[in-house]
């Protein structure tokens, strides 16, 4: 019988930045967490403290708690980090290895051009090839639950599930782990995604994400404002 995809290993990825631009804004932690089955004792998990070689904005230290100061006498630099990060995200998904993030489009657009500018390869480059297979708990939950009610943040998902947190969200390690319990439980709720094959339920968010977006862009334009949500994932 072959294993399904859910029941295999799982590579979640976030990050905690200066701020939400992802052409401009740096990456100041990162997280990487092995996940081999449910539960903690079943995840091996790698972080990153990184100097942003910028200084980090109020709003954005309040979110992860992280000061200019500590990143710049305590965090790697950025070239250092992130060749570690991208080199092993680009192995596990050479081996199939799905990447889980939730918004991962965000933490790859960001990691794509952190590279870009340090001279490194991309992601992309590593591979050869689009970046795949990839799940992002929150197109799926707009694709399987598209007309449940509510706020879809990670911690809104969270408490849908009944997954209770052992850290603060907002720390990279503790929001990947956060992460992984809900795509474990949205593939219980949903029994479809389990039979899925990991290539088809890439496609599928594909999909999925492009719908969402051009419904959102129709209602930013019905009340005057610029529909701007790019309608590709997860690049």
């Amino acid at each position: 019988m072959t294993t399904a995809w859910i029941d295999a290993p799982l590579l979640g990825f976030d990050t905690e930045t200066t701020g939400t631009d992802v052409a401009r804004d740096r990456i100041v932690t990162a997280a990487l967490v092995h996940s081999t089955g449910a539960g903690r004792e079943n995840e091996t998990i790698a972080t990153w403290l990184i100097d942003p070689e910028m200084e980090i904005p109020e709003p954005a230290r309040k979110v992860h708690g992280i000061s200019t100061e500590h990143a710049r006498e305590h965090g790697m630099s950025a070239a250092a980090a992130l060749e570690e990060v991208a080199a092993m995200l680009a192995q596990a998904l050479a081996a199939d290895v799905p990447i889980v993030a939730f918004n991962g489009s965000f933490d790859l657009q960001i990691l794509e051009n952190e590279l870009r500018r340090l001279g490194l390869p991309t992601l992309a480059d590593r591979l050869g090839h689009d970046i795949a297979p990839m799940l992002d708990p929150l197109v799926i939950d707009r694709g399987v639950d598209r007309f449940r009610k509510g706020k879809r943040t990670l911690s809104a998902l969270m408490e849908h599930y009944s997954i209770v947190t052992d850290g603060r969200l907002h720390t990279a390690d503790v929001d990947v782990s956060g992460t992984i319990d809900v795509l474990r439980a949205q593939v219980v709720a949903f029994p479809q995604l389990r039979a899925s094959v990991l290539a088809d339920l890439h496609q599928q968010q594909i999909t999925w994400h492009r719908d969402w977006a051009q419904n959102f862009n129709d209602f930013l334009q019905k009340k005057g404002k610029t529909p701007d949500v790019p309608l590709t994932w997860p690049l």
